[in-house]
């Protein structure tokens, strides 16, 4: 009847009415109704109901009748919806009720709680209600222990000891409490609250303790055993730690897993504990005996074993791991040594489960280990022997026993990483899901991530024992060769393994292997039939010789020998393999170039002689971007003009370019006769095509191309002129929206082509054959007009910013030889970029920063000139500064601070305009940089703020600054530094009323302090910025950035250092020839 009668209401009046109740009296069924409907999907008042719900809950009140709600409610929502209501209530409005109210909300949550976990079947029943009833305790908790609630814990441990059912509720309130407190609370409570939480349940630790150790002595109940255990997981990572050594785990696999490796990844402890370390592990191994023993072959049991089995296994491996890396030392006794390797094989056969994140977790372990072992090696060897395995004898011996100790260990650990290495980024052939051999199209970093590891550890590994790992790989290459493992996978983690080990033998002996290798593997590919069974050797052969050119550069026969399988490779159109031959020819050619345009023993002419002749036949299978990465390998064979070279390198260069050029005139013939031609959709990306081929051949080939790019300059500019006129046309008459247009778009590819073209010849430009005066006498002239004037003519959406880098780069090349160039590039791109970019902070993102680094480059080079141009486009170069120093994008903001300060340094080099720059902007700089500093929003740049802060004070204090920063009718006969000093004060005064005098007086004072190093004004300005009201309450992380970044430079570098002393860790492409 009354459900009837309350859908006879409606909706709205029902809302209505739980909004303005009458009198005192809620009426839980009308919530009921609301709630049916809120989570009904099919109910046509669903988001009315929600609504009056969400407007019910923001009811000042509505907290009070929390408990008539949870004991009346007949739907489950409704009782959590009055939970929730009460929840928010103890979050927000704890601190304001009076105490009688705060005493009533916890005695009854306190009582709902022990209600619902004393009755077995109510607490399986609620189990939802009651986990949220506990959260809704620890927020009260939060508040109120410990205290007003002293005696909670003593209460909570004498209430467990009456019901197994209520005592498991207790650990999941304890578990709670632990993670509110030490995992979650950083952003929720205050320092000082979470200190004192801590501290006490510290103190009360042991009756909680005492606790788990009666449950887990006398339970028999699993899941009560079970949230103990994980209780104590919890617990484990800041108890005090004379509890986690007084008592033994039962074997309750997984979780009791859990807590022991908390246990073992405790590390930096005082030595006393080792021994109780020692005991722990052997204890432990020996549990896990009773399963399984360390030669057991684990892969099938993780296959097809339970969701337990697999995670038992990885929990097995976070145990194993987090306890070498905390406690090997600990474990390396004689009582101990044997259950130390038994662990370390266990380790072994967890790493061999086909599961990638358990192997990943495994790998921590081994990369650790190798490395360990290979620094206590290192350290006692002397540099003559680096390559020998061992001096034996004095201080060496006990060096010499820890690797005889882990031999057999290390020999199984290379078996796995050989046969599970990770795929190097570059391998572009993969197997997919469908078994298919593809050609890759996405980057997982992770796997590469992966591999960098995984090449780190064999790289110590084979340093241990060379022999060991040259052993294990031609094993299992002649596995593969004569069939009985060959399978693409295994093929490919071999080859990746030897690929990776790269530069970790000794000369003598990678020539040894070497030679095995790329024998066997050229036989596999002459052996194999099926499209993708070769592509899969030709990768690895590929990625392999890519490796070591070492070897090849000793080895003239073996590198010919690659190159012209390469070339074979170059008409295979298997996906990725053409790729591949191109990427790794690149690679050899980068790295082995003098072999190539030097006469080598039983040839006729250097290679690259025969090479030039012959390529027409070698690309022709080729697609664009393949010829692309061709012509710069040859690129980078001819840029070598070392003295052994002979060649004629111009007589090359033009019969490499023959075929574009030949395509070039061509096109420029039709067009002497038909302009329009050069408009066609094909005939532009051809041209295209055609200035790539030219981009990457001047990248690599250097000065050299100077002789190329005369042979066309002015057809270039011409053809950068009409598509520019056809661009401006199409605008013109379609208006704004034509940069849209296909025609358009492809256009402008083709100019944006030229102009990457010029910038990379003006990059490489230099002496012999482009010396700056000469390119700036005979590039420059002609390039302002069609270029520049473009450029300024334009629309906004349609002016390229590579014409900025263009002028940046000649500026930074050609400096003083383009000096009275300069107002005529400025007056061009200037005013017509300042007005994009100074409308809002975000449009042209492109030209913004790279309009800024051709100001810096034209400061930095060209500095005279900015004094040539008019004045008020002087003023405008400061305006665009500060703008640039104000904006919220960093590489902005601190490109304009470095051109501000480059600016102030050379203004004070010129004592002909330095006054006058002073007089009419220092004053205005100093409040400008002042600004940015104070506004948080610019933390990152306060090495630099303070850098200009303290030029500009002590250039006042220090009188360099003769004329005056003020009005003389107003300040008669007062000094800048006086002047200054007061309208600073008055400044901060003004800006920050919570600063009292005194704080700004002493702040101004430190300001004009001469004594001040850099280090101490920093350090000045910094305790000033956190006493501000703004920055107090905030993370003033960003002011210490320096510090920050020159600690992590120093760990870089520490870590370069460590790269370069160990041979093998640096790829062969990271490896700077110093011959060539």
């Amino acid at each position: 009847m009354a459900s009837s009668r309350i859908a006879s209401m409606g909706i709205e009046a029902v809302a209505q009415k739980l909004l303005n109740p009458d009198g005192n009296d809620f009426d839980v069924a009308l919530l009921d109704y609301v709630v049916n409907a809120a989570y009904s999907p099919t109910d046509p008042n669903r988001a009315m109901a929600n609504k009056a719900l969400m407007a019910l809950q923001e009811t000042e009140h509505l907290w009070t009748k929390a408990d008539t709600i949870m004991e009346r409610a007949q739907n489950p929502q409704s009782r959590f919806f009055g939970l929730q209501v009460l929840d928010d209530a103890i979050r927000t409005r704890w601190r304001v009720l009076p105490t009688e109210q705060r005493e009533g909300i916890k005695n009854y949550v306190v009582g709902k709680v022990i209600q619902v976990s004393s009755d077995e079947t109510l607490a399986n029943s609620e189990r939802f209600f009651l986990s949220k009833l506990n959260l809704t305790l620890v927020q009260i908790l939060k508040q109120e222990w410990p205290h007003n609630w002293v005696s909670f814990i003593p209460d909570l441990v004498g209430s467990s000891k009456t019901s197994e059912v209520l005592c498991e509720n207790n650990m999941n309130i304890l578990k709670l409490l632990s993670e509110e407190i030490f995992d979650f609370s950083r952003d929720q409570m205050v320092t000082q609250k979470v200190k004192t939480m801590k501290e006490s349940l510290n103190s009360e630790f042991v009756a909680i303790f005492h606790l788990c150790e009666f449950i887990l002595d006398h339970s028999q109940r699993p899941s009560l055993l079970k949230v103990t255990l994980q209780t104590l997981q919890r617990f484990l990572t800041w108890i005090p730690l004379g509890f986690i050594f007084q008592t033994s785990l039962p074997l309750f696999r997984n979780d009791t897993l859990d807590c022991l490796t908390e246990i073992g990844c405790l590390s930096d402890l005082d030595p006393e504990y080792d021994e109780v370390f020692r005991k722990l592990f052997v204890g432990f191994l020996g549990q896990l005996g009773r399963i399984f023993s360390p030669e057991t072959d684990l892969t099938q049991p993780f296959e097809n074993g339970s969701d337990d089995d697999c995670l038992f296994i990885q929990r097995l491996a976070l145990f194993f791991t987090g306890y070498f890396n905390g406690h090997l030392k600990a474990l390396e006794t004689p009582d101990t040594q044997q259950s130390l390797i038994a662990g370390l094989f266990y380790l072994v056969r967890v790493s061999e489960v086909d599961d990638v994140e358990i192997f990943r977790i495994c790998l921590e372990a081994w990369h650790m280990l190798s490395h360990d072992l290979f620094q206590a090696e290192h350290e006692f060897k002397t540099p003559d022997s680096m390559a020998n395995v061992l001096n034996l004898g004095g201080s060496n011996s006990s060096t010499s026993s820890r690797r005889y100790i882990y031999g057999p260990v290390l020999t199984a650990v290379r078996q796995v990483m050989i046969a599970k290495m990770a795929k190097p980024e570059e391998v572009l052939i993969v197997e997919d899901e469908n078994g298919d051999i593809v050609r890759e199209t996405t980057k997982d970093t992770d796997v590469i991530a992966q591999y960098k590891t995984m090449r780190e550890t064999l790289v110590y590994l084979t340093h241990l024992n060379s022999d060991d790992t040259e052993s294990i790989m031609l094993s299992k290459l002649t596995a593969q060769v004569n069939g009985t493992e060959w399978s693409w996978n295994n093929l490919n983690t071999l080859c990746w393994a030897i690929g990776s080990i790269s530069g970790a033998m000794s000369e003598d002996e990678e020539k040894r292997f070497l030679v095995t290798v790329i024998k066997d593997l050229l036989g596999l590919c002459e052996q194999k039939r099926g499209k993708d069974n070769k592509a899969v050797v030709a990768s690895n052969i590929m990625y392999v010789v890519g490796q070591y050119p070492r070897f090849l550069k000793a080895h003239w026969k073996f590198l010919k020998t690659v190159v012209n399988k390469l070339f074979e490779f170059m008409h295979e159109v298997h996906p990725g393999v053409q790729d591949m031959a191109c990427d790794t020819f690149l690679k050899i050619a980068t790295k082995c170039k003098r072999k190539f345009v030097t006469l080598q023993t039983d040839e006729r002419v250097p290679f690259i002689v025969e090479l030039v002749e012959t390529m027409p036949s070698i690309i022709s299978d080729l697609e664009p971007h393949q010829i692309h990465a061709f012509y710069e390998a040859v690129g980078c064979m001819l840029s070598d003009k070392g003295p052994a070279v002979t060649v004629d390198r111009a007589a090359l260069l033009e019969k490499l370019m023959e075929m574009p050029n030949r395509r070039w005139k061509m096109i420029m013939q039709e067009a002497n006769t038909n302009v329009e031609s050069l408009v066609e959709p094909n005939t532009i990306k051809e041209i295209i095509k055609i200035l790539k081929t030219n981009n990457k051949t001047c990248g690599s080939i250097g000065t050299i191309y100077a002789n190329q790019l005369q042979t066309f300059f002015m057809d270039l500019l011409n053809v950068y002129k009409v598509y520019s006129e056809r661009i401006s046309n199409t605008i013109a008459e379609k208006g704004p929206g034509a940069t849209q247009l296909s025609l358009v778009r492809t256009l402008r590819s083709a100019k944006k082509e030229i102009l990457r073209l010029l910038i990379v010849f003006i990059e490489k430009s230099g002496p012999p054959e482009a010396d700056p005066l000469a390119v700036a006498q005979g590039f420059i002239p002609p390039v302002l007009d069609p270029i520049l004037g473009d450029y300024q003519r334009n629309i906004p959406t349609s002016r390229d910013p590579e014409v900025l880098t263009l002028f940046t780069t000649i500026v930074e090349k050609l400096r003083s030889n383009v000096l009275g160039d300069v107002p005529r590039i400025m007056d061009s791109v200037f005013e017509c970029t300042l007005q994009m970019i100074t409308v809002n902070f975000e449009d042209f993102p492109e030209h913004r920063i790279r309009f800024f680094e051709f100001i810096r480059a034209v400061d930095s080079h060209c500095f005279q000139a900015l004094f040539n141009i008019p004045p008020g486009h002087q003023k405008l170069v400061v305006d665009s500064v500060v703008w640039a120093i104000k904006h919220t994008e960093r590489n902005v903001s601190d490109t304009g601070l470095n051109i501000l300060l480059e600016l102030l340094q050379n203004v004070g080099k010129t004592p002909n305009v330095a006054q006058g720059f002073y007089q009419q902007y220092l004053l205005a700089l100093i409040q400008d940089v002042f600004a940015v500093m104070t506004d948080r929003l610019h933390k990152s740049g306060f090495k630099m703020h303070a850098t200009l802060l303290r030029y500009m004070f002590h250039l006042v204090q220090m009188n360099q600054v003769t004329v005056p920063l003020f009005d003389l009718n107003v300040h008669p006969g007062m000094a800048n530094p006086s002047f200054l000093r007061g309208h600073i004060s008055d400044l901060l005064l003004k800006s920050f009323p919570n600063l009292t005098s005194s704080q700004v007086s002493s702040f101004v004072d430190g300001m004009f302090d001469l004594k001040m190093d850099l280090l101490a004004f920093k350090t000045h300005l910094r305790d000033f910025l956190i006493q501000l009201k703004e920055f107090s309450a905030e993370d003033n992380s960003g002011l210490f950035g320096e510090e920050q970044d020159a600690q992590k430079r120093q760990q870089l570098d520490a870590h370069e250092a460590h790269r370069n002393a160990v041979p093998g860790l640096l790829k062969p492409s990271e490896i700077v020839d110093e011959d060539l």
